[in-house]
C-alpha cells in the first residue's frame, strides 16, 4: 500500500477536517502518500486533486466544513462514469480509496467497487445519524448542539410571548436529531418520521396535547420540534394550519443548514479522528468495502451491504422518557 486517496461526499459536517487530519498523518507515518479528490465523485471525474501532506492538515481540526470541498454527482449512477474514475485511479496509482459521506456516498463507493479493482473504505459523515452499523456519525453530535443552541433562544421570546413555536431540524427521513434536540431543549412535543401513524401527521392529537397542557399550565410557551418533510409545505405550512385550527398563533423556525456549520464539538473531533486513524489501518491491511463505524465506544469494521440491509431505531428509552414527561393527556397530574 503505498498512496491512498480520500474524498469528501455529499451534505458536508462537522469534524469531516478532523477525519481528513487523522487519515493523513497516520498514512504518512506509514510512509504512504495522499491524494485528496476535491468536491466528492466529481473530483474523480475531472481529475481535481491535490496532495495532502501533515503541514496542509495543520489547525484544521476544529474548523466545520471539508477543505476537500464536497457535492453531489447525480451523474455517477452510470457505468461509464465509474468506469471513468476507475481508470484515473489507475492512472493515478492509487491502491485505496477512503470515502467520507453519507448513504448516498456509500452507494457511490459500492458502485466503484464494480468497475475498480482497489480496496474502498467508507467512513460515515452525515449529521443525520442515519447509518446503521455504527452509533454515531461524524457531524451529528454537533448538529443537536447547533438545534440546541437555537432552540434555547427561540424558548425565551417564546416564555416572553407565551407563545408555540414549530421548529424545525433536519434528518430527512430519521429522527435522531429531532428526539435528541426535543429531549435536551425540554420541547413538549416532537415529530418524528418514526413515531408517525400511518406516516401522516396527525393535527387532531397535536392540537388536543396543546390545549390540555395549557389548561394545566395556564398561559405558557410551547415547543414543537419536527424533522424536515414530514408534513407537506413543511414547517410553516403546518404552522399556518395550527394557527387556523386553533386560533393561537404558531410561529415557525427552520434551522435549516446552521446544523451544517460551526466548528465540531469534542465528541465529533475525536471521533472522527479514531475513525479516520483506524481507516487508513484497514486500507493497509487490505480491507474492502466496509465502513468504519463504533459500537458501544469501540471501532468496527461493518461490510458495506450491511449499512443498506440493517435497520438503525431511534433509542426505545429516550422515546419512553420523552412521551412520558409531556404525557398530560392520559397523566393529567
Amino acid at each position: 500500500m503505498k498512496r491512498i486517496a480520500v474524498l469528501t461526499s455529499g451534505g458536508d459536517a462537522p469534524g469531516m477536517n478532523a477525519c481528513i487530519r487523522a487519515i493523513t498523518l497516520t498514512a504518512h507515518r506509514m510512509q504512504m502518500e495522499v491524494i485528496g479528490f476535491r468536491h466528492g465523485y466529481n473530483g474523480l471525474l475531472k481529475r481535481e486533486y491535490q496532495p495532502l501532506h501533515p503541514g496542509d492538515v495543520v489547525d484544521i481540526i476544529q474548523r466545520g466544513g471539508t477543505i476537500l470541498r464536497s457535492a453531489r454527482c447525480p451523474e455517477f449512477v452510470t457505468a461509464e462514469s465509474a468506469e471513468k474514475a476507475a481508470r484515473n485511479l489507475d492512472n493515478m496509482h492509487i491502491d485505496a480509496l477512503l470515502v467520507i459521506g453519507g448513504n448516498g456516498s456509500f452507494k457511490g463507493a459500492e458502485h466503484l467497487a464494480n468497475y475498480w479493482n482497489g480496496n474502498i473504505i467508507t467512513l460515515p459523515g452525515t449529521i443525520d445519524n442515519d447509518i446503521a452499523g455504527t452509533d454515531g456519525t461524524i457531524g451529528y453530535y454537533t448538529a443537536i448542539d447547533t438545534a440546541l443552541e437555537a432552540i434555547d433562544k427561540v424558548r425565551d421570546t417564546a416564555d416572553a410571548f407565551e407563545r408555540i413555536f414549530l421548529i424545525e431540524v433536519m434528518g430527512r427521513h430519521a429522527g435522531f436529531i429531532g428526539l435528541n434536540s426535543a429531549i435536551g431543549s425540554g420541547a413538549e412535543q416532537m415529530l418524528l418520521p418514526e413515531l408517525l401513524e400511518d406516516g401522516e401527521v396527525n393535527l387532531e392529537q397535536i392540537i388536543r396535547h396543546v390545549k390540555v397542557t395549557r389548561k394545566k399550565r395556564g398561559g405558557c410557551s410551547y415547543i414543537i420540534i419536527i424533522t424536515e418533510h414530514l408534513y407537506p409545505g413543511g414547517a410553516s405550512a403546518l404552522a399556518d394550519k395550527l394557527t387556523a385550527e386553533m386560533g393561537v398563533d404558531c410561529r415557525p423556525v427552520i434551522l435549516g443548514h446552521i446544523q451544517r456549520g460551526g466548528s465540531p464539538v469534542s465528541m465529533d473531533r475525536v471521533l472522527a479522528t479514531k475513525l479516520g486513524a483506524y481507516a487508513v489501518e484497514a486500507a493497509r491491511d487490505g480491507k474492502h468495502l466496509v465502513m468504519i463505524g463504533e459500537q458501544n465506544g469501540h471501532v468496527v469494521e461493518v461490510p458495506l451491504a450491511d449499512t443498506r440491509t440493517m435497520e438503525k431505531p431511534l433509542d426505545p428509552y429516550l422515546v419512553k422518557i420523552q412521551t412520558d414527561f409531556f404525557d398530560l393527556v392520559k397523566n393529567p397530574s
